[in-house]
């Protein structure tokens, strides 16, 4: 039975995490591909997937989180309630909400005390990224993301050195997400891996990303597609290249479960913010909006993961 509850319990977080949080790495990179077929997008994602988790299996001995589960052991017995974290996980993805899939996932396994440094490291990153990418967004916007600016790139066909630039670029942020984020999707697992346990999970991945790729993305794509200039292949390498360093830079600072959900949408609301200031000053108010909406809608992971924790301790 322990069995069955931690299996089901990993396809379902595979799903929810990786549909939840594909806007933060692949969002803009489909975004600005929806012309090419998904498969060929599926391909150079899972490729690079394969190739993190194979990486990381081998150097920390069968541990595919990279340290971030050392703190957070498997129950001594998973019982059916378990199940109740990633399923209402999946349900607020499939309603389209961005939610931290770090809380929700992680906090039920967790103690207070790891929590809370969770917490505080991912409130640290939103508020760090949403700074840097003000910073970022103030020096380049009126040079690459002004409407002029775009219109010069399409009129002397410069793409492809983008579409080049964009494929890199998302290829080392997808790899620096899935570092942060196996923990979650790995956490109904045994913290040490046999191949064959570590080649079955890859096929499960596969499938639901190949899923995810044919419907582009789902509904939270749209948090994405609402943003300026996102479907531009320019925009999204830049926009791919901040999270990319953020995470490689700010996650690596120690093995602590952060929300990657809270550090993507502080980089939109800083780029958002700083573009809108410096281009278009009207819309100013319409921006404090979405900005408000998009915070709203990752603040409801965290409480309904508190919610769920106090729920599950309780049916202990």
């Amino acid at each position: 039975m322990e069995l069955m509850i931690g299996a089901i319990g990993f396809i379902i977080c595979a799903y929810a995490v990786i549909a939840n949080d594909v806007i933060q790495t692949l969002g803009t990179f489909m975004a600005s591909n929806n012309k090419l077929q998904w498969w060929w997008l599926w391909l150079f994602a899972v490729s690079i997937l394969s190739a993190t988790l194979i990486y990381g299996w081998y150097t920390n001995s069968g541990d595919v989180s990279y340290g971030r589960l050392l703190n957070i052991p498997l129950p001594s017995k998973l019982e059916w309630w378990y199940l109740l974290v990633p399923l209402t996980l999946l349900v607020i993805t499939r309603i389209g909400i961005p939610v931290s899939t770090t809380f929700m996932i992680l906090s039920v396994f967790s103690t207070g005390q790891i929590i809370e440094k969770m917490i505080l490291k991912s409130v640290y990153g939103y508020a760090l990224s949403f700074v840097f990418a003000v910073l970022v967004y103030i020096i380049i916007s009126k040079k690459f993301e002004s409407k002029l600016s775009l219109e010069r790139l399409d009129k002397h066909s410069r793409k492809h050195y983008w579409l080049v630039a964009q494929w890199v670029s998302t290829g080392f942020l997808w790899s620096q997400w899935l570092i942060q984020d196996f923990a979650n999707i790995f956490v109904f697992l045994p913290r040490k891996l046999a191949i064959t346990e570590l080649l079955l999970a890859l096929c499960v991945i596969m499938v639901i990303m190949a899923y995810i790729f044919q419907k582009r993305g789902g509904k939270i794509q749209e948090i994405v597609n609402q943003k300026s200039n996102t479907k531009n292949i320019r925009s999204a390498t830049i926009i791919d290249l901040i999270y990319g360093i953020f995470l490689f830079v700010f996650g690596n600072l120690n093995t602590i479960p952060m929300s990657t959900t809270w550090v993507f949408i502080g980089i939109l609301a800083g780029r958002e913010l700083a573009m809108t200031y410096l281009l278009n000053k009207k819309k100013m108010t319409n921006t404090y909006i979405i900005i408000a909406k998009d915070f709203g809608k990752v603040n409801i992971g965290l409480a309904v993961s508190v919610v769920i924790a106090f729920l599950i301790q309780y049916l202990k």
